[in-house]
C-alpha cells in the first residue's frame, strides 16, 4: 500500500523558519525598544525626576525601606525630615520614580480622583486569590458594585448582626476559661521557647500562653460566616470544616512572599498553568471546594427566597448574602450582579472581614498586655457598664447593649489607637491613568531650587505609581504630634487640629480604612465587633506580654515572634483569670 504522506517541500520549511525568525526578531526588537524607553528615554521627561528623594543605583529599589514594618517607621520619619512631606523614591531601579506623600491634601486628591486606580498588578493578584471582588474592581463596575453592597454594611444592618458578635465572643470566652483552668502553653507544640518580652509585670497573674491572633481569627471567621452568609464554620469548636480549611489554606498562600516566580506568573499567567507550583495547586484545590459550597449556598438561598417571596423587596434576612441576593433579584437589570460575582464578593468579605478584624483584636490584646494601667482603666469602664446593664434586664437586648458598648469613650479611644498604630493594611498603591496636576498643602522644594507653594500643584504623568503610606500617615508627627509612634489612647480626647476634620479626611480620623470611593465598606462592622469582643473578654481575663513581637507584611500586616519568623504568624499573649480586688 503506497504511503499517502508526502514529504514537505524544502522551500516550505525554509519559508516557515524565516517567518518564525522574523517574528522572533520583531518581538526582540519591540522588547528592546520598550526596555530602552522605560530605562533611558521615559525617565528623562518624568516630572517626578525633579523631586527630591533618596538616591538609588541602577537596579536598586526602596521597597524594603517603604514596606517592611521592621524598617519603614524610621525610614518614613527620616525621609520626611530630609525631603519634606511629598517626595519620590525608586521602585524597580533608578529609572522607576514613584510618589510618596503624607500631605493629606495630596492623598485626598489621589484617593478621590477617578484619574487614579489600583495598578493592574494589584488587581490581578487580588483576583487570583479571591476572584473579581469589590477590591479588585475599578471604574463604573466598581461604582455599581459598591452601590449594591452598601445596604449590607449600613448601621441598621450591622445592628442586626450584633447577636452574632455576642454569641461568638461568649463562645471564645468559654474556650479561654477552660484553657486557663490549667496553666500551660497552648498552640506551641513543636515550637522553640519564646524570647522574653520587652516588658514584664513585677508580679505576674497570668500563666497560660495563647496565640491570640489564631484564636481571634477563628472567632472572626465564625462571625463573618454567620453574618456574611448564614454559614456555620464552627471553627472555634474544631478546625475541620472543609470550606474553613479551604479558605485557611488559601489565606496561607496569600501570606507568602511571591518572589521571582510570583512576578513571572503575574506578567505571564500561562507560566502558572504550564508549571504550577505548590501554592498554585493549593489555590486551585481550595477554590474548587469554595466554589462548590458557595454555589450550593447561593442557589439554596435564592430558591427559598423565590419560593416564599413574591418580590425581592419582601426579604427580611439580614446576612450579607441575602441582602446581595435582594439586589440581584431587583427588577432593574442595571442593579443585578451575576452569581459568579456574588461568590467572589463572599470570598472577599470573608478575607477582609475575618483576618483584618482578627488582627485588630489581637493587636489590641497585645497593646493592653504592654500597658497594664490602660488595661485596668478599660476594664473598670467595661465593668461599670456591665453592672448598669445587669440592673435593667427588662430593657435589655443585644442591639441596645451593643449601642451602650459603642458609646464607651475609653474603649473607643483604645480601639482607634490600636487601628492607628497597627493598621491591618500597611499601605496601598495607585497608578495615574492620565496626566494630572496634584494640589498640595505643604511646600515642596524641587531639585532645581523651585518651590511649589501651598495651594499650588505639581505635575504627575500617566503611568506613574503612587504609594499611599497608611502606616506613615497614621504615625506622622506632623499629623499626630511628637508622641505619634507611642500608644496613647488619651490623645483621642484632644486630637490636634491636623488629625481632625476637615484637615484629616480619613474615616474615623484614621487612614486605616482609607477614604473616598475605595474606602473599606465594612469599617463599622469591624470596629463594633472588636468592641464587643473586648468588653466580653476583659471582665474575665488579664493580658500580659509573652514574647517580643514584630510585624511583617503580606497582603495584611501580621505579627510574628522575634527571631522565629520561620514559624509563621503568631501573637502569643499570657492570659490569666481576672480576680476582682
Amino acid at each position: 500500500m503506497p504511503n499517502s504522506l508526502q514529504p514537505i517541500p524544502v522551500w516550505v520549511l525554509c519559508s516557515a523558519l524565516k517567518a518564525c525568525a522574523i517574528i522572533i526578531l520583531l518581538s526582540l526588537a519591540r522588547g528592546a525598544v520598550w526596555l530602552a524607553n522605560m530605562i533611558v528615554i521615559a525617565p528623562i521627561s518624568d516630572p517626578l525626576k525633579n523631586m527630591q528623594g533618596p538616591e538609588a543605583s541602577f537596579l536598586q529599589n526602596h521597597f524594603r525601606e517603604v514596606m517592611d514594618p521592621t524598617h519603614s517607621p524610621n525610614t518614613h520619619e527620616n525621609w520626611v525630615k530630609a525631603y519634606g512631606m511629598t517626595f519620590r523614591f525608586h521602585g524597580f531601579g533608578r529609572h522607576d520614580y514613584r510618589l510618596f506623600s503624607i500631605d493629606l491634601r495630596v492623598i485626598s486628591h489621589i484617593l478621590n480622583s477617578p484619574a487614579y486606580e489600583k495598578p493592574w498588578q494589584t488587581r490581578s493578584l487580588l483576583s487570583r486569590l479571591f476572584g473579581r471582588g469589590v477590591f479588585a474592581m475599578e471604574g463604573e463596575e466598581h461604582k455599581l458594585l459598591r452601590k449594591l453592597i452598601s445596604p449590607a454594611f449600613s448601621t441598621q444592618s450591622i445592628k442586626a448582626m450584633t447577636p452574632i458578635f455576642f454569641e461568638k465572643a461568649e463562645e471564645l470566652r468559654d474556650r479561654w476559661e477552660y484553657l486557663t483552668a490549667s496553666p500551660t502553653s497552648i498552640d506551641s507544640e513543636g515550637l522553640p521557647p519564646l524570647p522574653p518580652p520587652l516588658y514584664s509585670p513585677a508580679r505576674s497573674v497570668a500563666d497560660t500562653v495563647l496565640d491570640v491572633s489564631h484564636w481571634f481569627s477563628r472567632a472572626a471567621f465564625d462571625v463573618i460566616g454567620l453574618a456574611g452568609f448564614d454559614y456555620h464554620f464552627r471553627s472555634l469548636q474544631h478546625e475541620s470544616e472543609d470550606v474553613y480549611l479551604a479558605y485557611r489554606n488559601m489565606f496561607k498562600v496569600a501570606d507568602r512572599n511571591p518572589g521571582v516566580r510570583g512576578l513571572i506568573q503575574l506578567y505571564f499567567p500561562i507560566f502558572e498553568k504550564i508549571w504550577p507550583d505548590e501554592g498554585s495547586r493549593i489555590l486551585k484545590e481550595s477554590q474548587v471546594v469554595i466554589h462548590q459550597a458557595g454555589n450550593e449556598l447561593i442557589q439554596s438561598k435564592k430558591t427559598a427566597i423565590l419560593a416564599e417571596k413574591v418580590s425581592s423587596k419582601d426579604i427580611r434576612e439580614k446576612d450579607i448574602l441575602s441582602l446581595l441576593i435582594k439586589s440581584n433579584l431587583s427588577t432593574d437589570a442595571s442593579k443585578r450582579i451575576s452569581d459568579a460575582d456574588l461568590l467572589d464578593q463572599l470570598s472577599t468579605f470573608l478575607f477582609a472581614g475575618s483576618d483584618s478584624t482578627a488582627l485588630t483584636m489581637a493587636w489590641c490584646a497585645h497593646l493592653l498586655s504592654l500597658n497594664p494601667d490602660v488595661q485596668t482603666r478599660l476594664r473598670d469602664e467595661v465593668l461599670s457598664l456591665t453592672t448598669c446593664s445587669s440592673t435593667i434586664l427588662a430593657g435589655y437586648s443585644p442591639q441596645s447593649h451593643a449601642e451602650a458598648i459603642d458609646a464607651l469613650p475609653y474603649l473607643d479611644a483604645i480601639v482607634r489607637e490600636t487601628l492607628r498604630l497597627c493598621p491591618p493594611v500597611h499601605g496601598t498603591m495607585r497608578v495615574a491613568t492620565r496626566d494630572d496636576n496634584v494640589p498640595i498643602s505643604s511646600p515642596i522644594l524641587l531639585r532645581d531650587g523651585t518651590v511649589v507653594r501651598e495651594g499650588e500643584t505639581f505635575r504627575i504623568r500617566k503611568g506613574s505609581y503612587v504609594h499611599v503610606p497608611i502606616e506613615a500617615l497614621n504615625s506622622s508627627e506632623d499629623i499626630w504630634g511628637p508622641d505619634a509612634r507611642s500608644f496613647n489612647p488619651d490623645r483621642w480626647f484632644s486630637l490636634p487640629h491636623t488629625a481632625r476634620v476637615p484637615a484629616h479626611p480619613g474615616i474615623a480620623n484614621l487612614m486605616t480604612f482609607s477614604f473616598g470611593p475605595h474606602a473599606c465598606p465594612g469599617w463599622k462592622f469591624s470596629i463594633l465587633q472588636t468592641k464587643v469582643f473586648m468588653t466580653t473578654l476583659l471582665p474575665h481575663f488579664v493580658f500580659e506580654p509573652a514574647a517580643d513581637i514584630q510585624k511583617f507584611n503580606a497582603v495584611l500586616t501580621r505579627p510574628y515572634v522575634y527571631d522565629q519568623f520561620e514559624h509563621g504568624a503568631r501573637l502569643p499573649v499570657k492570659v490569666g483569670k481576672y480576680c476582682p480586688p
